[in-house]
Formats: C-alpha cells, sequence, structure tokens
C-alpha cells in the first residue's frame, strides 16, 4: 500500500510540475510586463528643434560704478540681492568716517588759512599807513630844506652852501622812503596773494572732500532689480557678488538694474548647428526654477562668430538669443534654462520618447507591448530631438516599452543581452 501510494504521488508530481512551470513563466512575464513604464506613440506635427543651455540676460540696463577719485571705498550697506529699488532709493553705501575726518581736518586748515590771511591784510594796512607817514614826513624835510636853501640871499655863504646840503639829504631821504613804500607795498600784495591762494586751496579741498562725501551713497537711477556683479579683486575663478565688507576700486562697475522687459534667453550655441537656425525663427524658452512655466517668442539675434566659453578648457560656441513678449515678476537676469529653436515642422509624423528607441542587432528598435510579453520592432528614425523621435514603422497608440525589457526578465523573441539602447543619435 505504501508503495502504491508514492507511485501515485509520482506521477501527480510528475504531471502538475510542467504546467507549474508554464504557470510561474506567465506570470513572471505578466509581472514584467506590468512593472514596465511604456510610452503611446503619438500622431501629428513634429517640431525639430536645435537645443542649447544659457541664461537670462537683459539687453538694456543701467550700470551702477563706484565713484572716480575716491580712495579707500568700502561698502558698509547694500540693498538686498535681486530685490526691487525705485528710482532715487539708496542702493549701495560706503564707509565714510575717514572722509569725515579728513573734512574735519580741511576746515581747520580753512580757519588757519582765514586767520593768516587776516593778519596779513591787517599787517600790510599798518605797514602802509606807517610808510605814508613816513612820506609825508620826507615830503615836510625837503620843503623845510628849500625854504631854507632860498634864504641864502639874505644869509652868509657858508649857511647857504649848508642848507643846499640838507636839501639834497632831504630830496635823497624822500626818494629812499618812496622806494621803501613801493617795496613794502608789493611785499604785502605779494604775502597776501599767497595766503589768498593757501585760503582757496583751503576752501578748494573742502570742496572735494564734500563732493566725495556725497558720493558715498549710490542712489538707483532708474526702477527695476539690483543685480551684483561678482568681485573679481581676489581672482575671478571663484569670484562673488559684492556684499558688505568688500573693498571697492574708484571706478569699477558695482551692480546693474536691468530693464526686465527686455529678457531675452541668451543659449550656447555648437558650430555644427549654426546653419540650421535663422533670425525670426519660433523658440520655446524654459528656465530651470520655474519649469512649469514655458515662453514662446522668436530668434532675435545670432553671434556673427565664435566666442570663448570660460569653462576649462576653454569651448568655442556661437550664441543665439530667444525673445519672448510674455513676463513673469519672478524673471531674474542670470536664471539658466534652455532656448528650444524650432527648425523645422513635420505633420503627421509618428513620435515617440527617444528613450524608447534601442538598438538590436545594429538597427533601431522598439520593444511593442503585446499580450503577455514585449516584441521587438525595428523601425527607421526620421528625425531626432533631445526628448523625442520621429519614427516609421509603428501606428499611433502603439505601446512602447522605455526601459529595456531583457533587464526585466527577457523579450519575446530576442535573447537577454542583445538589445542595448539607441543612444548615439544618429539618423540612420
Amino acid at each position: 500500500m505504501t508503495h502504491l501510494r508514492r507511485g501515485l504521488m509520482g506521477v501527480f508530481v510528475f504531471i502538475a510540475l510542467p504546467g507549474a512551470s508554464v504557470w510561474l513563466y506567465r506570470a513572471r512575464q505578466v509581472q514584467a510586463k506590468a512593472d514596465l513604464p511604456v510610452a503611446s506613440a503619438r500622431q501629428g506635427e513634429f517640431q525639430v528643434i536645435v537645443r542649447c543651455r544659457g541664461e537670462l540676460v537683459s539687453t538694456h540696463s543701467v550700470q551702477l560704478v563706484a565713484p572716480y577719485n575716491v580712495p579707500g571705498l568700502q561698502i558698509v550697506w547694500q540693498a538686498p540681492p535681486n530685490s526691487e529699488v525705485k528710482e532715487g532709493d539708496v542702493v549701495l553705501r560706503f564707509d565714510s568716517s575717514a572722509a569725515r575726518a579728513q573734512l574735519r581736518e580741511k576746515e581747520a586748515a580753512l580757519q588757519q588759512a582765514q586767520a593768516t590771511l587776516e593778519q596779513a591784510v591787517a599787517q600790510a594796512r599798518m605797514t602802509a599807513e606807517q610808510d605814508r607817514l613816513d612820506l609825508a614826513a620826507a615830503h615836510v624835510e625837503v620843503e623845510r630844506a628849500r625854504l631854507e636853501v632860498s634864504k641864502q640871499e639874505i644869509v652868509s655863504r657858508l649857511q647857504g652852501e649848508e642848507s643846499k646840503i640838507d636839501l639834497g639829504l632831504a630830496e635823497e631821504k624822500l626818494r629812499v622812503q618812496e622806494a621803501a613804500n613801493n617795496l613794502h607795498q608789493k611785499s604785502d600784495s605779494a604775502k597776501v596773494a599767497s595766503f589768498t591762494r593757501q585760503l582757496e586751496k583751503a576752501e578748494a579741498d573742502i570742496d572735494v572732500t564734500k563732493q566725495r562725501l556725497s558720493k558715498m551713497e549710490i542712489r538707483a537711477p532708474s526702477n527695476g532689480v539690483i543685480v551684483y556683479y561678482p568681485n573679481n579683486s581676489q581672482g575671478w575663478i571663484n569670484a562673488k557678488p559684492f556684499k558688505v565688507g568688500d573693498s571697492v576700486w574708484p571706478g569699477s562697475s558695482i551692480a546693474e538694474i536691468p530693464d526686465l522687459s527686455t529678457l531675452q534667453m541668451k543659449g550656447k550655441l555648437e558650430e555644427i548647428d549654426r546653419g540650421r537656425i535663422a533670425i525670426g525663427q519660433e523658440v520655446r524658452v524654459l528656465v530651470d526654477p520655474f519649469p512649469e512655466r514655458q515662453f514662446t517668442g522668436k530668434l532675435s539675434a545670432i553671434s556673427p562668430l565664435v566666442e570663448l566659453t570660460g569653462d576649462w578648457p576653454p569651448q568655442r560656441s556661437f550664441r543665439a538669443q530667444g525673445a519672448f513678449p510674455d513676463r513673469d515678476p519672478r524673471l531674474r537676469p542670470g536664471m539658466n534654462g534652455r532656448l528650444d529653436i524650432v527648425v523645422e515642422r513635420i505633420p503627421n509624423a509618428i513620435s515617440i520618447p527617444a528613450n524608447a528607441v534601442f538598438t538590436r542587432r545594429g538597427r533601431p528598435t522598439v520593444y511593442v507591448a503585446e499580450k503577455n510579453a514585449w516584441r521587438p520592432q525595428d523601425i527607421q528614425i526620421v528625425v531626432r530631438n533631445p526628448d523625442e523621435v520621429a519614427v516609421r514603422g509603428i501606428t499611433a497608440g502603439t505601446e512602447v516599452a522605455l526601459v529595456e525589457p531583457d533587464a526585466q526578465g527577457g523579450a519575446k523573441g530576442d535573447s537577454k543581452g542583445d538589445a542595448k539602447r539607441d543612444d548615439k543619435g544618429t539618423t540612420p
């Protein structure tokens, strides 16, 4: 009896094992098919694009420049970066303590120069008055000597000769006094002129210092958003925007206030794509901080020559700018994004995601969803975009796998490892 039971059990296992294996295989295929992400082929207009990365720039902006001829500039206050400012608002303030101390010194020097000038003028007046009195006395002596000479007819001859000698001495003394008066006048005039120039210089120094103090505040020349430039004084590799505490060279550019109504996306265009685009083509702009918003516009400018990038090693590329009429108050210059330039439109094209295309046995292939498996289907690529591919060989609505089925348990009619993603970007 025991042998009979064991025999029946063996027959049962022998019959049930293949069925269980088939069921398990199908269950795994169904599970693998259910786990794979899929996409449906779409039929409609296919827009061929040239994509380039870039940043928002303003075609019109006002620069804020540090004042000229003002040494020792140091930022002590600034408006917050990317904040809105109105015309006339103070946006930057420099340390004015040194200039104020210098102003006090200049004012003290002005007072000293004023006192010195006043003293020189008073001394000149006193000297002139004394010279006038001395000259008058010399004239009196000359007249008295002449009077004595006129008496020579009634006095002795000896007295007459003495009177002539006295007249000559008096006249000589008068000439000496006149010369001394002239010298004193010119000397005093020179002193007064010198002290006047010192006074004027002190006044000019005060005016310059006051003018420097007035430049310690920079006001916004227009409404807009303030954007600070990188401070390259310590090198441009790790340069950061100007901040409080930074020293500024006189005449250097510190910030700008861009006109937000002139924002455009400026992208780096590969040399191979330069011949495919033209000014006026439709563009789509997407900004990284706000991927949910898409802006449409026109290609407004293309650089005539290649430019070297700031990367290392430097790369050569053209620049393309896309203008868009729609505005968003959140947009700021310097925001990164992408510029998609529409270069061609293909009507009634079948398109699928680019990551649904694989290479199988040297041919582009997609995996089409069937009842319980994935069937490899050779296709022909018409044109390729970074995200989408226009193809021939499948119909609209066909579901294709977005990842390789082999990695999830195998595809019908294909051995594991025969397929790989078609990421070369070439059109067969």
